[in-house]
């Protein structure tokens, strides 16, 4: 995937002109088979449908099943430096305990963000609290005696979880639509979630918030999510049995350069870069041809300057051309 942003530059003076690289976004409503769209199953694929009449996902979260996920690519790894958006419409028919009746806890149903390959791994366990790496999700927890609760949670590279995010007593209603929506704000180090139902807001939810120990975390996939409740502290051991559906799915992001202006110095262009992208300046005088002019740079996800280290003495045009490696 590539983005550019250009602007004509005199040899001593930048005239600032661009055309913003557009924002990433994928929105998905389910009126088409969405394993023809891009989307995959992992682990047992009988816990999702598609609901080609109602144009929804059809969803059983059980926790006595292997992890199983429908997802699909980003096309892009965020991580926290990253500012996103992820909001989807979500209805439980029912929701319990599930089969074992000796994991009379609760455990959650999920939607969000992972790591495909390493929630694919036989490794990742997300009952233990320290085996599942790389997720941004919003979780519910039935009420087991203490409260249903609704948990946003970040989980780092290293296994360290964000603070905050757990709302309790929060009971979701079976047979209503919820509309979930998770703002990650990269400068604040902090999810937002909000939820509506008929477009009454439900909560307030708790923020979820990266202390100075969190690390960093990198997802790639969008992803409904059934855990296995494996690995649980023994004595306290949870399940969930649930069935509901999905649909109306919008993820967004900005664009790979934003606030770009011009430099100091002529024939260079400052921006704000984006991490898992790289970039570089070219140049052009005729629009007939362009010449890179400048070395290509992972972004930063911090300020850019990106410089021609020899601009010709006339007019000329540069573009900053980014690009998924």
């Amino acid at each position: 995937m590539k983005m550019r942003l250009w602007m004509p530059a005199l040899a001593g003076l930048c005239l600032f002109t661009c055309n913003a690289a557009r924002a990433i976004t994928l929105a998905e409503n389910f009126s088409a088979d969405p394993l023809a769209s891009g989307w995959s199953v992992y682990g047992n694929a009988s816990l999702f449908a598609w609901d080609a009449t109602h144009g929804n996902l059809a969803v059983t979260w059980d926790s006595s099943q292997t992890n199983s996920y429908f997802c699909r690519p980003l096309g892009l790894v965020l991580s926290r430096t990253n500012d996103f958006l992820l909001s989807f419409e979500l209805l439980l028919h029912d929701i319990g305990p599930g089969v074992d009746t000796n994991k009379t806890f609760t455990f959650q149903i999920a939607v969000g963000l992972l790591n495909l390959a390493q929630a694919t791994d036989s490794g990742f366990v997300r009952g233990s609290g320290y085996q599942s790496p790389n997720l941004v999700e919003w979780n519910y927890f039935w009420d087991s005696g203490y409260g249903a609760t609704i948990s946003p949670v970040l989980i780092s590279s290293n296994n360290e979880f964000s603070s905050g995010g757990f709302t309790f007593p929060l009971e979701l209603a079976t047979n209503t639509v919820y509309r979930v929506t998770m703002r990650y704000f990269a400068d604040e180090g902090r999810l937002r979630t909000t939820m509506t139902s008929n477009g009454v807001p439900i909560g307030p939810i708790e923020d979820a918030t990266l202390g100075a120990y969190f690390s960093d975390f990198a997802v790639d996939h969008l992803s409904v999510s059934s855990y296995n409740d494996a690995g649980q502290f023994p004595g306290y051991e949870g399940s969930v049995l649930a069935h509901g559906w999905v649909d109306n799915f919008v993820f967004a992001a900005p664009p790979p350069v934003t606030r770009a202006r011009a430099g100091g110095a002529p024939g260079s262009v400052q921006f704000r870069s984006t991490t898992n992208w790289v970039y570089h300046l070219e140049r052009t005088t005729d629009f007939a041809s362009w010449t890179p002019v400048s070395a290509v740079v992972p972004g930063t996800g911090a300020e850019m300057t990106l410089q021609d280290t020899n601009p010709p003495p006339g007019r000329a045009f540069y573009r900053v051309q980014a690009r998924l490696p």
